[in-house]
């Protein structure tokens, strides 16, 4: 007799089924980038003047504001991410202009 608690393979095979749909409906990419941090004074201030961009509360280089744009600190860099491609590549241009290190958008 079978045990009740252990699933049926069927069953088990439809959820994955189900589960891959889902994914492949609702995922989107996303491309990060890493800001590594300097000693100047604007890259103390980088993780703010950058929620501020992404708000629309300042402009950044004259670019566009990346409206989805994440920002995740780390002691020596910064880690910004959004689904976004060109507009992260305008801004790591812009970074670098600034003479910040950029690991590149991946």
């Amino acid at each position: 007799m079978k045990d009740p608690k252990t699933p049926s393979v069927r069953r088990v095979a439809m959820a994955k089924r189900v589960a891959d749909i889902w994914l492949r409906n609702h995922a989107e990419p996303e491309y990060r980038l890493t800001v590594y941090r300097g000693y100047s004074r604007e890259a103390r201030n980088l993780p703010g003047l950058l929620r501020s961009f992404r708000d629309g509360k300042t402009r950044f280089a004259g670019l566009k504001p990346v409206s989805d744009l994440g920002i995740k600190m780390a002691f020596d860099h910064l880690t910004l991410w959004s689904r976004d491609q060109q507009g992260l590549q305008h801004l790591e241009t812009a970074l670098q202009k600034m003479g910040c290190e950029t690991s590149g958008v991946f």
